[in-house]
């Protein structure tokens, strides 16, 4: 993403610090340290950031559709802590993965 591409004054996760910022979840904090890809890395970083501050863009949108249907687990973690506005119990997360896999 060049930062030309950019509206760098959107009230929404285009800016590139949006992007680059360190992980603001636990849940993307522990996907991070599970992982050594900077591929995976990048997604997780810009699905943290889309799902905190929603782009109207339509490749964004596609983009943190994809890394969603990629990671459900994560995804729906990562939505549960952001509405909840704080990190889920070990409890809540085995609820959380219990009812993905069924």
């Amino acid at each position: 993403m060049s930062r030309r591409s950019l509206n760098m004054n959107a009230p929404y996760a285009t800016r590139l610090d949006d992007y680059l910022a360190p992980p603001h979840t636990a849940t993307i904090e522990r996907a991070l340290a599970n992982t050594s890809s900077h591929t995976a890395s990048d997604d997780f970083l810009f699905l943290e950031a889309w799902e905190r501050r929603a782009s109207p863009d339509l490749s964004a949108l596609l983009r943190a559709g994809q890394i969603r249907r990629a990671n459900p687990a994560l995804a729906a973690e990562l939505r549960a802590e952001l509405s909840r506005g704080r990190p889920l119990t070990q409890a809540e997360r085995r609820s959380l993965q219990a009812h993905i896999a069924s």
